[in-house]
């Protein structure tokens, strides 16, 4: 298929479309929530400075590499491409599929490779002020099965893309939209079950209060849940976390062993409520919908880059079904990424505070709900200050400062008792 054999207008308008539709359901999704404004006396009130000092710390000693990192995951593939060392590995010799392959793993193990310090770094740092856990043998496992899957999955993806331009050099492009969106959909359904086990080993909630209590909160929120099952998390961790995995058949309840090990239940609870919200509002099931309809426009913007002659006679590539399109195709795919992070995390961010105040609804504590973000941002090394335009691109959740401040609004406006100060006596 050569590049004028795109109807450009119509893929055009196409993509257009998509997009005016993602905006349109995103907006209706997800209405904004009035969201308090907090100051550093706010995280004065909550956080001891000490508490506030370790994470600066640890914020600053690790900032560096996570940015050095996320710059390298856009400037490694554009530098293979634009080098000609992605034209150099689609000319291997051997069938097209062994091209893909190399040119896939071109990218993907100089990516790894250029990343791997800065993510050793990090994890010492972490093991430094005890949020990490576990042998650098399970960790280095982890890294290795994480890259052997991501290399699996996008190769399996960069063949599916040539094989089908190669089919059907006229219908390619509606097929692999459709074929793409059909496939978030299935790795909804799929992925809880098939590669969570891989990280992380599961067993069921023993019986008792905390079970009971956890099920009961799901009946009561009108969630049907499988099982609640305890991860093996403090394995590799000391973060503490929960939350409601799956979709229909496949949905569970998911406690961080690292939380029940705490004992603190009420703010167990308070964690699943948080999530029971995502449920209820079917947060997973719209978004699964919106990467669905992302995925499709995500092809037609691709079709159109790939059959733009301007740009492939830059990157030295010939076509859609050319073996190094797959270099282009990872390199577009990461600055799209970045470029977008701000208004995915922007609709996260809402998101997530919808869930706050649906938990808040549900669990009917707010004391308990502020101490539990508490909690979970002193053990997790939470931002309590982040830098606002780091914030803005990367942030996917509000401040643990902004939900305690929204706990105590919420208490307020039910004429609950005012929650006091919650920093250690010093």
């Amino acid at each position: 298929m050569t590049p004028a054999a795109l109807p450009w207008p119509f893929v055009a308008g196409l993509l257009a479309a998509s997009l005016l539709l993602l905006v349109a359901l995103t907006a209706r999704w997800v209405p904004p929530v009035r969201w308090p404004r907090t100051s550093p006396a706010d995280v004065d009130l909550d956080f001891a400075p000490h508490e506030q000092a370790r994470e600066r710390a640890f914020r600053r000693r690790v900032r560096p590499w996570g940015l050095a990192g996320t710059a390298l995951g856009v400037v490694v593939p554009t530098v293979l491409l634009l080098a000609g060392a992605v034209r150099s590995a689609a000319d291997v010799d051997g069938p097209w599929w062994v091209q893909v392959l190399a040119v896939t793993t071109l990218v993907l193990v100089a990516g790894r490779l250029l990343t791997l310090p800065g993510a050793v770094v990090v994890r010492r740092r972490s093991l430094e002020v005890g949020l990490a856990a576990g042998s650098w043998a399970r960790w280095w496992r982890d890294v290795a099965v994480a890259s052997l899957l991501g290399w699996a999955i996008t190769g399996a993806a960069m063949l599916g893309w040539v094989a089908v331009v190669r089919v059907l050099p006229s219908a390619w492009w509606w097929v692999l939209a459709l074929a793409s969106a059909a496939l978030v959909v299935l790795m909804s359904f799929v992925l809880p079950v098939l590669v969570e086990p891989l990280f992380a080993r599961f067993e069921p909630l023993a019986d008792g209060p905390l079970r009971d209590r956890l099920l009961g909160l799901a009946a009561h929120a009108g969630v049907p849940v499988r099982d609640v099952l305890v991860a093996d998390a403090s394995r590799r961790t000391t973060a503490l976390n929960a939350y409601v995995s799956g979709l229909g058949p496949t949905r569970r309840i998911v406690v961080h062993d690292t939380l029940v090990q705490r004992g603190a239940d009420d703010e167990t609870a308070a964690v699943l409520a948080h999530e029971l919200g995502h449920v209820v509002h079917r947060d997973v099931a719209v978004g699964t919908f919106l990467g669905a309809v992302g995925a499709g426009a995500g092809v037609l913007a691709a079709a159109l880059a790939l059959t733009w002659v301007p740009l492939l006679e830059l990157v030295g590539v010939a076509g859609p079904a050319d073996p190094a399109a797959a270099g282009l195709l990872l390199a577009g795919g990461a600055w799209i990424g970045l470029l977008t992070a701000p208004v995915q995390n922007a609709v996260s961010r809402r998101v997530e505070r919808r869930a706050d105040v649906y938990g808040l609804d549900l669990a009917r504590d707010p004391a308990t709900v502020a101490a539990m973000h508490r909690s979970l941002a002193v053990v997790n090394l939470a931002p309590l200050r982040p830098v606002p335009l780091l914030h803005w691109w990367f942030g996917t959740h509000p401040t643990s400062p902004e939900r305690i401040a929204y706990a105590r609004r919420w208490a307020r406006g039910q004429g609950l008792p005012e929650i006091e100060g919650l920093a250690p006596p010093r």
